[in-house]
């Protein structure tokens, strides 16, 4: 794998469309599974070059790329990083009313995969950062780029940066995940188990075995009536079980001797995840047994944080009126890169809640030529 590292053009004022550009980088494919975000991270690599920006595009596995940029300021303060994501979740099988890679633009909004999860908000971020790199002298930290491959998954570009050291450098961070322009300053942890079941093998015409797909069978109907036991939290709803994945037998006529079914816990801040799974494990039938695939932290900023009234007075001067303080049920980049940190976090993005992985997924224009201005205002005021 290979990391291309270049010099940026000679000027920086080309003029940058984001619109056009959420266009380009919606007509191309980057579902994950199974990724393939480099053609995305050329595009993105090109663009930030040719805007007078130092930019880094890191292939570090076949098809997989995170691009990283960077904007000089005077070193007087910790950099602030603009996060955003390259992949998408699937189109999956619901038929689309326009093409999923069209970019068509219809009543003030953008269609396809991806158009609010959120190469929207790569595309304001650009459209920022050309501006900011004009402004470089005003800034008295560097402004880091953090795009990423494989966030919608298992995180993997997240990962890959935080082996390169990024996470000693982030003195705050604003994540574009979709927010409606509102301020979210707290996202739920996710934890992601396996309960592997085995039973014996049996055959319709013979001993009958024990069926593992019943084993889960009953296991789920335990997992469904579990309250997990979790504090509220005032800008989160419950904690969720949802189950994502099974798999169990070989053939129709022999009794299954194994079955697994993969599900994700989403909980608010400050739950020990390990109680979690002592809880799921309290409920599993005999011949059954649980892992963990996965757990993501939670991440949180208090209402009162200085960034988050810095995010909140910048939104409401170009929204025309405040915006609302939120939670998410979704994780972010910002698990990876902020586990262990205490950093400023916010996340405004042009993005709706509720429309990713949706069919005809889809984003206000105006809502990402807003996004362009916030994001500038913020960065020139956090490190001002």
């Amino acid at each position: 794998m290979e990391t291309t590292i270049a010099r940026p053009a000679d000027s920086s004022l080309i003029s940058f469309d984001p619109i056009q550009f959420l266009q380009q980088v919606v007509s191309i494919d980057s579902c994950d599974p199974p990724g393939g975000e480099l053609e995305v991270a050329k595009l993105v690599h090109e663009q930030l070059l040719s805007l007078g920006i130092e930019a880094a595009l890191d292939e570090f596995l076949p098809g997989r790329a995170n691009v990283l940029g960077r904007i000089r300021g005077s070193g007087e303060k910790p950099a602030f990083v603009l996060s955003s994501h390259m992949d998408t979740v699937p189109v999956g099988t619901v038929s689309w009313k326009r093409p999923p890679f069209s970019g068509v633009i219809e009543g003030g909004r953008l269609y396809g995969r991806g158009a609010t999860d959120m190469k929207s908000a790569l595309a304001s971020m650009i459209a920022a950062a050309g501006s900011l790199a004009r402004k470089a002298h005003l800034l008295k930290g560097d402004v880091i780029l953090a795009f990423t491959a494989g966030e919608s998954a298992n995180l993997l570009g997240a990962r890959r940066f935080v082996e390169q050291g990024l996470k000693n450098e982030i003195g705050a961070f604003l994540c574009g995940e979709p927010s409606d322009l509102d301020v979210i300053i707290v996202e739920k942890a996710a934890l992601w188990l396996r309960a592997t079941a085995t039973g014996r093998l049996g055959h319709v015409s013979g001993a009958a075995g024990i069926n593992a797909i019943d084993v889960v069978r009953e296991f789920l109907g335990s997992l469904k009536t579990m309250e997990l036991n979790c504090p509220p939290h005032p800008l989160l709803d419950e904690p969720t079980i949802r189950v994502g994945r099974i798999e169990g037998g070989s053939a129709v006529n022999l009794t299954p001797d194994n079955c697994t079914v993969d599900f994700d816990i989403r909980l608010p801040p400050g739950v020990d995840h390990l109680s979690i799974v002592r809880q799921v494990e309290n409920i599993v039938p005999e011949n059954m047994t649980i892992s963990i695939l996965d757990f993501k932290p939670a991440v949180e900023s208090l209402p009162d944080d200085e960034f988050v009234k810095l995010c909140t007075d910048v939104c409401a001067r170009h929204r025309g009126k405040a915006p609302a303080i939120k939670g998410a049920s979704y994780y972010s980049d910002g698990t990876v890169l902020l586990e262990g940190l205490s950093v400023p976090f916010a996340i405004i993005g042009p993005g709706e809640l509720g429309l990713s992985g949706q069919a005809d997924e889809s984003v206000s224009t105006d809502n990402l030529l807003k996004a362009v201005e916030i994001y500038e205002d913020v960065a020139l005021a956090w490190l001002s």
